[in-house]
């Protein structure tokens, strides 16, 4: 064990360009309610959460979209009851036009029984809606790596 004890994510702090335009996709498509907000000009951010529970920051500083390319946040995973939860979001993704990496649900990998959707936000930060079983049957879109890795 580490010395200083064990870790778990608190919440993750994604930079946007259009503070608004995120709100609308985090909040109306994603269901994070606004715990609190900064409204002040050039300090624009909001703190998203569901049941009161802090999940995801928003900070409007960023002047261009999402790179792959860089250094830093490859995706941001999250977990769904149930593999009918995310089939419900990938409809509710579908009718926003979101673009996704792959079509339907996939596995994560060849025999596994997690899998899910996996899409972008509207700056193209890569976002995963999955399930820990129940995509038994879904295709496996690469053989030599996660399904995750890739996209």
């Amino acid at each position: 064990m580490s010395a200083i004890g064990t870790l778990r994510t608190g919440h993750i702090g994604i930079n946007v360009t259009d503070l608004e335009r995120s709100l609308g996709f985090y909040g109306d498509v994603l269901g994070f309610e606004v715990l609190g907000e900064g409204k002040e000009e050039g300090r624009r951010y909001a703190f998203l959460g569901q049941g009161g529970t802090l999940v995801v920051t928003l900070w409007q500083q960023a002047e261009a979209a999402y790179d792959a390319t860089r250094a830093g946040l490859h995706h941001l995973a999250f977990e769904a009851e149930s593999i009918d939860r995310v089939r419900d979001a990938e409809a509710a993704l579908k009718a926003r036009d979101v673009s996704f990496a792959y079509e339907g649900v996939v596995a994560h990998r060849e025999g596994a029984s997690s899998g899910g959707i996996f899409f972008h936000d509207p700056d193209g930060t890569r976002l995963e809606i999955y399930a820990p079983t129940g995509a038994e049957e879904a295709p496996t879109p690469n053989d030599s790596a996660p399904t995750c890795g890739f996209f």
